[in-house]
């Protein structure tokens, strides 16, 4: 499994959704990704890619694309 695949697949097991439309996501546009699921969801990106990020990196990820954008401070490519 590639980055790619891990990073989406985190999305899908913590948010509990479908792959279809993962790329797309934004925070709070469905209803899983609340408060309460945007930390579970970013539990399981630290544990799949085993880093801890900053605090300003966790209230800046509100999209499925300023995630790539954030895992690359953490040299990781989507």
């Amino acid at each position: 499994m590639n980055n790619k695949e891990k990073y989406i697949q985190a999305f899908v097991e913590s948010l509990e959704i479908d792959k279809e439309g993962v790329e797309k996501l934004e925070y709070q546009a469905i209803t899983q990704w609340d408060s309460v699921g945007h930390m579970g969801l970013i539990a399981a990106i630290e544990d799949v890619f085993d880093i801890m990020m900053d605090t300003d990196d966790i209230i800046d990820f509100n999209s499925y694309e300023k995630g790539v954008e954030i895992l690359k401070k953490y040299n990781i490519d989507i």
